[in-house]
């Protein structure tokens, strides 16, 4: 087998950092228009088709041409959908909380501030979790057993996370719910399929990636969202908006706060 292109790898990373910028410099034109800078949450999804495009672009006759399609198609279905969903319930809505908080930290010129403070931080993130699709794409071996259990791995995310958004958006919908917890369908099972399944899309990009040398040291990047899902911006914050709701003490009790598993009897 060839050895690999490192070299090839090396031409494709700034042609990969340029489409982030790109998505991130419209993305905050957006957001001045908008008048919310929430409108990142949108963009997040694009930033890894971004990225996505312009490693199959450059990694033509350098890698496997399965695994190039696979980490072409499977991070762009799974951030189009992400990307369409968040704008759709986001539509029309005010600043998020979250950054309405970050923000208000900001002396002079917030524009300039969250441009920094978030933009850039998001872009950098979205980067190097993409590291198993920078790498994976110019591997030369072919898509054997562990890249089909990745591909396996991330149809069950994908399917988590559109199920577990959908039964909830749902229930938001439903007036007769509302001040209730949502804890039917898979949130039955954990308290966050939606998440769950974005770490199983990771984690099974991965493995396509990690099949061969040098995809397996691409390990933090999964990780790294994994984290970013159950102790960063995630299931964290999340939860601790919902702590003062009736109901939610024992909806912790009984259910599991990321891995599915059957209910606890209290």
């Amino acid at each position: 087998m060839s050895p690999y292109p490192a070299d090839a790898l090396a031409h494709a990373l700034p042609w990969a950092a340029g489409a982030v910028v790109f998505v991130l410099v419209v993305t905050f034109a957006a957001s001045r228009i908008a008048g919310k800078h929430s409108v990142i949450d949108t963009a997040w999804g694009v930033m890894f088709v971004a990225i996505a495009v312009a490693v199959f672009a450059t990694s033509a006759g350098q890698g496997d041409d399965v695994r190039r399609a696979l980490l072409l198609v499977l991070p762009t279905v799974w951030g189009l959908r992400l990307a369409q969903h968040i704008a759709r319930r986001t539509i029309g809505k005010p600043e998020d909380p979250r950054y309405a908080e970050l923000l208000a930290k900001a002396k002079g010129r917030p524009g300039w501030y969250a441009l920094r403070v978030v933009y850039l931080t998001q872009g950098g993130l979205a980067f190097v979790i993409a590291a198993p699709i920078l790498v994976g794409g110019f591997e030369r071996g072919p898509v054997r057993v562990i890249g089909a259990i990745g591909v396996a791995l991330w149809v069950l995310g994908v399917w988590f996370e559109a199920v577990g958004d959908a039964q909830l958006e749902r229930f938001r919908n439903d007036p007769s719910r509302a001040g209730n917890i949502m804890n039917t369908g898979l949130w039955r099972y954990t308290r966050h399929p939606n998440y769950f399944g974005d770490a199983c899309v990771w984690w099974g990009i991965y493995l396509i990636a990690a099949e061969r040398w040098p995809g397996v040291l691409t390990l933090p990047a999964p990780v790294l969202m994994t984290l970013l899902l159950t102790k960063g911006s995630g299931a964290r914050i999340l939860e601790r908006h919902m702590a003062g709701r009736p109901g939610w003490a024992d909806y912790v009790a009984r259910t599991s706060g990321f891995v599915p598993r059957p209910p606890r009897r209290l």
